[in-house]
């Protein structure tokens, strides 16, 4: 297994614990946000905020279903 797969399933793995526990990461997304708020003396602070809400919508909650994939069109009959 190459190192980009094991990225692809660590990112897999914590995009369902997210997704599975949404109160949480929003939680931990918001933690993360106020200490790097902090740590850079509140410079950043737009940016950092708008950092925080691309992650929150980036996670599907549990209770939204993934949109499936449209139906394969049947095979066209040839012509005869």
């Amino acid at each position: 297994m190459s190192f980009i797969d094991t990225l692809k399933g660590l990112v897999g793995k914590g995009r369902n614990a997210a997704a599975e526990n949404p109160e949480k990461f929003g939680q931990a997304v918001d933690k993360a946000g106020s200490f790097i708020d902090e740590k850079t003396g509140h410079e950043h602070s737009d940016k950092i905020e708008k950092g925080k809400e691309a992650a929150k919508t980036a996670i599907p909650l549990e209770s939204e279903p993934e949109p499936s994939p449209p139906a394969p069109e049947p095979p066209a009959e040839p012509r005869g």
